[in-house]
């Protein structure tokens, strides 16, 4: 880790090109032609410990690959892993401090919620500002949606290094038992209501579960709120405000009403302090009619033979479709289907001493092959189109993911305010869950939300 330690030797060091802290726009080629070169890659994975697969795959792949490739071209190249096992918010602390010191690695791996944050606060700068030229063919295998994820304020400052994507899972057994097709596509929040009231006519069966409430946390937002509201035509955050109590908001919250107010829910189940988990176990009980849920749910919640609520019949029962805007057009860009994604980013210090070296590590770092080898076998959704259409070829969900959600998909606003504005959807939704009616609780919401970021952004 290099951190400038004397204060004094600044105005020495800004003399000298590559020094660590100095790197300005228009100094891209510092050091391109070196022979001999050191960069540093930091990630929130161990070795035997947190995303220990993704460390394995730098420590004992990517770093002996292409330091082989550098010698190759007359280059000795000493690539270092800074492995970390932290907490999220720990580890996020600190690539912030390292950023705002002037050290950190050359290549950082962070979670695409911090990508506005960071950018906001000058700690990160746009790829061509770093190292100029970001021509490259892999941007072709990559969803323009997808691209999205390393992008803020419509510039690009990294590649995503992976996504995921948000359907309606259905249950084909409680489905035939309630006369509803096993190819199943609703296309407005109507026809999901609709076949809840079918669902409804089967005992000890939940028609609908759609996260609500604030013991769900972020789950609540993700997959509920915020891909509602993308159905209703707004985003949460647009043209630099939040929305507030705006109609949108009342058409979300209305659904939610109509749900747990027509009983297709159980509002007991949004209490609970393990209620998400409780639900996957429903679902897998054959309890649960149509979850709103991450293809997470797929491949890790109900998979066969190692999932946290397997069933063994799921490639059977298990159904999915696109989530419908509220009806036809109506959704953001005038789109029929909507989703909300999250994913890691990864992007380059704009202090690094080998801008171009580090944004050639880059793009090893995304090519199809070592994005596959990445995977160590599994199937599961990459940022790499190439990749997906070889790799998830055997697994038509994730299939289905890849060619029909990743087009359409949104990303959360990556600001540092919006785990306030989350965590005030998460009570509107309580609100209504309770009994106050949309109208009231979209008011305490947007005070709730003026108080936490302030009324002039507040839309």
């Amino acid at each position: 880790m290099r951190r400038t330690k004397v204060f004094g030797l600044l105005a020495v060091c800004g003399l000298l090109a590559g020094c660590l802290g100095q790197t300005q726009e228009g100094d891209q080629a510092q050091n391109a032609d070196a022979k001999e070169i050191t960069l540093t890659i930091v990630a929130n994975a161990a070795a035997g410990g947190k995303n220990a697969r993704g460390a394995n795959w730098l420590q004992n792949w990517v770093i002996p690959r292409f330091t082989e490739l550098q010698k190759a071209k007359g280059v000795t190249a000493t690539i270092k892993f800074e492995q970390n096992g932290a907490g999220d918010e720990d580890f996020k602390t600190k690539v912030a401090l390292d950023l705002k010191t002037g050290g950190g690695g050359d290549i950082i791996e962070i979670d695409g919620i911090w990508l506005g944050e960071f950018a906001q606060a000058g700690q990160i700068k746009p790829l061509n500002d770093v190292v100029g030229n970001t021509d490259w063919d892999g941007w072709n295998q990559i969803p323009k949606a997808v691209q999205g994820l390393g992008e803020f304020d419509g510039k690009r400052y990294g590649v995503p290094m992976g996504t995921d994507g948000r359907v309606l899972f259905f249950n084909k057994k409680l489905f035939a038992q309630a006369g509803l097709p096993a190819d199943w596509q609703p296309r407005s929040w109507q026809d999901v209501l609709d076949a809840g009231a079918r669902l409804k006519a089967l005992p000890g069966v939940t028609p609908i579960q759609l996260n609500a409430g604030t013991a769900m946390g972020e789950a609540t937002t993700m997959q509920g709120v915020l891909p509602l509201l993308a159905g209703a035509g707004k985003p949460v955050y647009e043209n630099g405000k939040w929305q507030g109590d705006s109609a949108q908001l009342k058409d979300v919250l209305g659904l939610y009403q109509k749900v747990y107010g027509g009983g297709l829910g159980d509002p007991v189940l949004q209490q609970e302090a393990k209620g998400r988990d409780r639900s996957f176990t429903l679902f897998g009980e054959n309890k649960i009619g149509i979850l709103l849920e991450s293809d997470y749910f797929w491949r890790s919640v109900v998979e066969p033979r190692n999932g946290v609520a397997k069933m063994a019949d799921r490639d059977t029962a298990v159904g999915w479709a696109l989530v419908p805007a509220k009806q036809a057009k109506a959704g953001v860009g005038g789109q029929d289907f909507v989703s909300m994604s999250g994913g890691g980013v990864r992007v380059i210090n704009p202090n690094t001493k080998y801008p171009r070296q580090a944004w050639e590590f880059m793009q090893f770092l995304n090519s199809a092959e070592a994005v596959k080898e990445s995977l160590a076998g599994a199937a599961q959704l990459t940022q790499r189109q190439d990749v997906n259409d070889e790799v998830l070829k055997g697994d038509p969900m994730l299939t289905f993911i890849s060619e029909k959600v990743l087009p359409i998909t949104r990303y959360r606003p990556g600001l540092a305010d919006y785990p306030k504005v989350s965590a005030a959807l998460q009570q509107a939704t309580a609100d209504v869950v309770a009994g106050k009616s949309p109208d009231d609780a979209a008011k305490a919401y947007r005070d709730a939300l003026v108080k936490a970021v302030g009324e002039g952004n507040v839309g």
